[in-house]
């Protein structure tokens, strides 16, 4: 399935150092922003309160979310758990306050709006267990690391392995560097976004490199940078629809989905559209400059001359 068809190869290549310039500015500036200001991270891994209530009736998130806000607390989650009657509230650690204190003081102003709220549980969250979440988390994020880089050496080159974890490591740290300059929270759920944006950028990324792989078996009069652009070309379409339709559904979390599912549809966001740009200019470009050449994907195929180089389905199986 294809919106249209680009008749005529996109010298997407020719511009590929100006692009690459711009990224590598926007990395370093993320850098900066996470050494300088670091992450604001959630109650998952700083440590805190997590408190269960339950009503006897169904009850709006927002305004159980303004009693506990009207108490000054900063950062606190507020979501349903389970049914509409029960919301789980988690609340940072403050010093000189004790969790049961802190507890006490929220369930008392809940009552003051609703006196059938009953505490089911609370519990305290120490910095221990977030460090533990915390490098449980990065341990995901290594191994999902290698896992693409040995999948994709194993798929294509290594060249190609190393040019797109190097776009997909791009997308995150930029991810993280949104984080760390406009100081949202950084939670579990952003997490598992980061995760998520890295196998949907990679994805991209193996949909061109196929397309690479199947363009220097049949287009054999073409150089590397008119096979890599004639690869992006012919992809193109694919890409519109793709990504389009997953970006319509991010962003109608992103406005409708309230508080809870915020900061993970805006991780998911950023991640997209960085995907996009980073599979294009930055992992096409490197393998480039790597110097991939038709010796490297080729072995023993003949040119097929009944592939229509246009075709967006040809050789570009996931």
């Amino acid at each position: 399935m294809e919106f249209f068809r680009i008749r005529r190869d996109i010298p997407f290549m020719e511009n590929a150092l100006i692009f690459n310039v711009i990224s590598f500015i926007t990395f370093a500036a993320a850098v900066f922003f996470l050494v300088t200001r670091g992450l604001h991270l959630s109650v998952e891994f700083t440590g805190g309160t997590v408190m269960e209530v339950a009503y006897t009736q169904p009850v709006e998130v927002e305004k159980v979310r303004q009693s506990v806000a009207a108490l000054g607390l900063p950062d606190v989650q507020v979501q349903n758990f389970g049914t509409a009657r029960d919301v789980l509230i988690r609340l940072p650690a403050q010093k000189g306050v004790s969790s049961a204190q802190q507890s006490e003081k929220v369930l008392s102003a809940l009552r003051a709006s609703d006196s059938t709220v009953q505490l089911r549980r609370t519990e305290f969250v120490g910095p221990q267990v977030g460090e533990e979440l915390a490098t449980d988390g990065l341990k995901a994020l290594a191994f999902v690391v290698a896992g693409i880089m040995i999948y994709l050496a194993f798929r294509f080159e290594w060249k190609f392995a190393v040019a797109a974890i190097i776009a997909n490591l791009h997308d995150v740290v930029i991810i993280l560097g949104f984080f760390a300059f406009f100081q949202w929270e950084f939670s579990l759920a952003v997490l598992a976004a980061v995760l998520a944006v890295l196998g949907y950028s990679v994805n991209e990324s193996v949909v061109i490199f196929d397309r690479i792989r199947e363009n220097f078996r049949r287009l054999r009069k073409l150089n590397t940078v008119q096979i890599i652009d004639n690869a992006i070309t012919s992809t193109i379409s694919r890409t519109i629809i793709t990504h389009g339709s997953t970006q319509v559904m991010v962003l109608s979390m992103l406005l409708f989905g309230g508080p809870t599912l915020h900061y993970f549809a805006m991780a998911l966001t950023i991640g997209i559209l960085f995907g996009i740009y980073s599979s294009v200019f930055v992992a096409a470009a490197i393998a480039m400059w790597l110097g991939i050449k038709r010796e490297d994907l080729v072995k023993g195929g003949g040119a097929r001359k009944d592939s229509d180089p246009n075709d967006p389905n040809a050789g570009a199986a996931v």
